[in-house]
């Protein structure tokens, strides 16, 4: 375990409080220069509680950022498990959670950080000024933020079966903590829309509560399902792309049926070149 190493961690920003929990896991098993993380994803997913697609997708992402390392592998009883290293200097380079210092230029009776003595009426002492520290800086959120947020929390409630509706604030607050962890508000709203579709065809009864859904997070195994489909079908789309960029460069008979809409993306791709476009008879 390296206290560098969290504390380097805990005062940067990762995106979502996922990512944070996962990477604070991992700053926990690690040396000081941040190499010798030996641990497995189901070991991840089992001491985070996380599910297993989302532990999965996020080491991954911190592979492609960087931010993690492989660094070799060592034998267990299933076979090996990946050793990991965290670059600090790529954690490092991300957002400080601390705000910066605002200096106001204000010297004019500055706001006292301690507490005063009061004034003094009559030889008695009124209450003690209460301490007031002067670079606290409140940001409440703007009313056309809450509008938007509220909107959104109406919309995702309101794909909900409505005869299983129950504690609306209580599923509010859920609905907003799982914003704040970095769940998109459509993901959420296709979850809901997806659970109220499996189950449409059960009693009443076999329906869970809105509030008790929201509160034993039955969305999430939605929405990784959702980040699922959304990686095979961007799989099956660049191996479909690759197929019509072969089919460009060998000027095959097959061009005649590539749209215009496919031939944008491949050129956006950079799998084929205006060139090769021209010279099997296609326009952009």
């Amino acid at each position: 375990m390296s206290w560098r190493v969290a504390n380097t961690c805990a005062e940067r920003k990762f995106g979502s409080a996922t990512r944070k929990q996962i990477i604070m896991f991992l700053a926990d098993k690690a040396s000081d220069d941040g190499s010798g993380i030996w641990c497995s994803k189901g070991t991840i997913q089992r001491h985070t509680e996380l599910g297993e697609t989302t532990v999965k997708r996020t080491v991954r992402e911190f592979l492609k950022e960087g931010i993690l390392v492989e660094t070799g592998a060592r034998t267990c009883k299933n076979g090996f498990t990946v050793v990991y290293r965290i670059d600090l200097t790529k954690v490092e380079a991300l957002e400080p959670t601390l705000e910066p210092e605002i200096e106001t230029g204000s010297t004019v009776a500055p706001v006292q950080s301690g507490p005063g003595t009061g004034a003094t009426v009559a030889g008695v002492p009124g209450p003690p000024r209460p301490p007031n520290h002067p670079k606290t800086i409140h940001k409440p959120p703007t009313r056309r933020r809450e509008a938007a947020e509220d909107e959104e929390a109406e919309k995702t409630l309101g794909a909900y079966p409505p005869d299983r509706l129950r504690g609306k604030a209580a599923c509010f607050a859920k609905i907003e903590e799982a914003i704040k962890e970095g769940i998109a508000p459509e993901s959420l709203l296709q979850a809901v829309q997806a659970y109220a579709t499996d189950s449409a065809g059960f009693t009443r009864s076999k329906v869970c509560f809105s509030d008790n859904w929201f509160q034993s997070r039955r969305w999430q195994a939605y929405v990784e399902k959702q980040a699922e489909d959304r990686e095979k079908a961007a799989a099956l789309e660049a191996d479909h792309h690759k197929r019509l960029a072969c089919w460009i460069s060998d000027r095959s008979p097959m061009c005649k049926h590539i749209t215009g809409t496919q031939v944008t993306a491949l050129l956006a791709s950079k799998l084929v070149t205006q060139a090769q476009i021209h010279a099997a008879g296609l326009r952009s």
